[in-house]
């Protein structure tokens, strides 16, 4: 059964894990497809943190669009597909990096994880994408 709006929106703010795909962009290859930390709240654009330079970041600039899938297996196997155009694209802050890394690692590896990827993933960029097309269900209890 498909799920409300509400109910999608929600799903999609909770921290799922994602995957991203985007037209590659190569002749003769399938879309991009690899898993990656988003954020988003109901109701407005969702944000995800790339390198600027790597083959995703360069995929979506060339593309200007992408979409995102979240799933869950239990209690009820749910979930959500999103696809929009790329709304702004920015470099990334450190503030922005904490705020992601605290929606998917425990408190107390936060810090530590933020200063490794700072120091280590090189020129990261902000990719903002609006929500313009939905796929969704919920198969129910079975």
């Amino acid at each position: 059964m498909a799920l409300t709006r509400e109910e999608r929106e929600q799903f999609l703010a909770e921290p799922h894990v994602a995957a991203l795909a985007v037209d590659a962009q190569e002749e003769g290859r399938a879309p991009l497809t690899v898993p990656i930390w988003y954020q988003y709240e109901a109701g407005g654009d969702l944000w995800i943190m790339t390198g600027r330079d790597s083959r995703k970041g360069t995929a979506i600039a060339a593309a200007g669009r992408f979409s995102l899938m979240v799933d869950r297996v239990s209690p009820t196997v749910r979930y959500v597909s999103v696809e929009g155009p790329v709304t702004d694209t920015s470099p990334a802050t450190r503030e922005l990096l904490t705020e992601i890394s605290s929606r998917y690692l425990p408190a107390d590896k936060v810090e530590a994880y933020v200063d490794f990827a700072w120091k280590s993933h090189g020129e990261q960029v902000v990719i903002h994408m609006r929500p313009e097309h939905w796929l969704s269900t919920d198969l129910g209890a079975f």
